[in-house]
């Protein structure tokens, strides 16, 4: 199969300057800038206003992304099995990255949000205080890490990863690909509002949520990188944690990813995504032959058990959900993780349909929404349940520096109770440092994309890269509570976003299955033979 994709259609119908959607950089740009200064001038008032935001969507759009996370997971794992499944998408006949390195620019999407800080925290969390789905705390320690690693799985498992594309990539790179519509979130809106969604305002809103939603959703992780990281020197080397130190390793963070992304999807993102994987399998292997590899392997076997038997349950655990005002656990766990998520969703969805050109819809959803969760599943294990194990054996030992939901010094608590402490924490922090860059080098990327015609050009790639750090900054400066009702903030954004994703629960059906009939109409038997 030839690559014959035409070129996308101006959206705008001629509003564009140049190669730049100008209202939808204005809108996106414009309001992320209003809350940075927002931030500046009353952080008490943005704090209260978040609040209020936060509390209200958990409330009320709770239950709603339970049941979209659950329904999207279900679907794909349909697409799967359908005849449909086995078509190719993007116009290309054979793939065009290797199937490691698409691999590992997929893991380091989710995983840099969580997967070193949050697989350490999460777990021990859990265990020294159990969810409250399964009642009191088990006497045996064995089963009670069991829950909490289980727990963990479910946030960051089968149906986290397959909001971030699962149906979503199939609908974008069918519509893009073949259709010649644009690879921005408004496409998924098409089925819907056809092409008003693509021409009118309702494209321009959707994308402009969408931006803001992912736009918050990154500067939060690069915002807490720096507060990190500078509390992690100030441990380990006994450079002083101040804001200056905090500015050294964002403006450090965003000159590495801003190169990375300008560079392009083939050179910087994807060698940046390389490396980063296989220092993480590096440390895995390290972790698992020095660490506690019983209760690792254990911890694993027995987790799966738990979230497996369960799944259903866990899923759709309303519990107390909560009054207004008020989240409860759910709103604090549950539903902040799916509404980060689901905030990353679209423009992920544009991410990886740009990267998986000559793949099948079978092998996208196997990546994202099997493989990835697996292997995420057992880092967080290698990380968390050796947190868990070295709890279990000195009390106090982890949960001690962990107190106050320290998710660096819970790290650190691991990390230098392991074999060579000192060199597998500065290990550790420079993978933290890596896994942000490259979600941060891809978002730039698929920023730009969503609001360009065509190949998003390279100083707009930089602009929302430097952006992104300079609000980083910006954030921080107000103190820690800025990043934190940032990250509280990302659940608000998601209500918009969570709403663009609907049509995917049955277009990507419908896609798969029209597929299915044109291959099947492709390969009818000659009747004379």
């Amino acid at each position: 199969m030839t690559n014959t994709t035409p070129k996308p259609k101006d959206p705008q119908g001629g509003s564009w300057l140049g190669n730049v959607d100008k209202p939808l950089f204005a809108i996106s740009g414009g309001f992320i800038a209003l809350f940075c200064l927002y931030a500046l001038i009353d952080i008490e008032g943005l704090s209260a206003l978040v609040d209020a935001g936060f509390a209200f969507a958990a409330k009320y759009f709770g239950l709603y992304w339970q049941i979209l996370l659950l329904a999207t997971f279900l679907i794909g794992l349909v697409l799967c099995v359908l005849p449909g499944g086995r078509a190719v998408l993007g116009g290309l006949a054979k793939p065009e990255f290797k199937t490691f390195n698409w691999a590992s620019m997929i893991m380091c999407t989710l995983l840099a949000g969580g997967g070193v800080f949050w697989a350490a925290g999460e777990p021990i969390a859990h265990f020294l205080s159990t969810p409250p789905l399964f009642g009191d705390a088990p006497a045996d320690m064995q089963a009670r890490a069991n829950i909490a690693l289980a727990q963990s799985f479910l946030h960051w498992g089968f149906l986290a990863w397959a909001i971030l594309g699962s149906l979503t990539t199939v609908m974008l790179m069918h519509y893009h690909y073949d259709k010649g519509l644009p690879l921005a979130p408004r496409t998924l809106l098409y089925p819907v509002f056809g092409d008003r969604a693509i021409k009118g305002p309702i494209g321009t809103i959707a994308d402009a949520a969408c931006i803001v939603a992912v736009v918050a959703g990154t500067v939060g992780p690069i915002g807490f990188l720096g507060l990190q990281m500078s509390y992690g020197l100030n441990a380990l080397l006994g450079v002083p944690d101040t804001f200056a130190t905090q500015a050294v390793v964002i403006m450090g963070l965003v000159a590495l990813y801003t190169l990375s992304a300008i560079s392009g999807l083939s050179k910087g993102i994807q060698l940046l995504s390389t490396i980063n994987v296989a220092l993480a399998l590096g440390l895995l292997a390290f972790l698992l032959v020095f660490g506690p590899t019983a209760a690792i392997l254990t911890g694993f076997f027995g987790g799966m058990g738990v979230y497996l038997e369960n799944f259903f349950q866990m899923a759709m655990y309303r519990g107390e959900a909560g009054v207004f005002g008020e989240p409860g656990w759910l709103g604090w766990w549950t539903v902040f993780f799916w509404g980060w998520f689901m905030g990353y969703g679209p423009l992920m969805a544009i991410f990886i349909a740009r990267i998986s050109r000559g793949r099948s819809i079978r092998q996208i959803i196997i990546m994202l929404s099997i493989a990835a969760p697996l292997i995420t599943n057992f880092w967080f294990t290698i990380i968390g349940g050796s947190g868990i194990a070295f709890e279990i054996a000195t009390p106090g030992v982890i949960s001690g520096p962990f107190e106050g939901f320290n998710l660096p010094a819970g790290l650190l608590a691991i990390t230098q109770a392991m074999p060579s402490g000192l060199i597998l924490s500065v290990l550790f922090l420079i993978l933290t440092m890596l896994f942000v860059a490259t979600t941060s080098d891809s978002m730039s990327y698929v920023i730009s994309t969503s609001m360009s015609k065509g190949e998003p050009s390279t100083p707009l790639r930089a602009f929302w890269g430097l952006s992104m750090g300079v609000m980083a900054l910006i954030l921080i400066s107000t103190g820690a509570g800025g990043i934190g009702k940032l990250q509280s903030f990302i659940v608000v954004t998601a209500v918009p976003v969570s709403l663009i994703l609907l049509p995917s629960l049955w277009d990507a059906l419908r896609i798969t299955l029209m597929l299915g009939k044109q291959q099947k109409a492709t390969i009818q038997p000659n009747p004379a033979e």
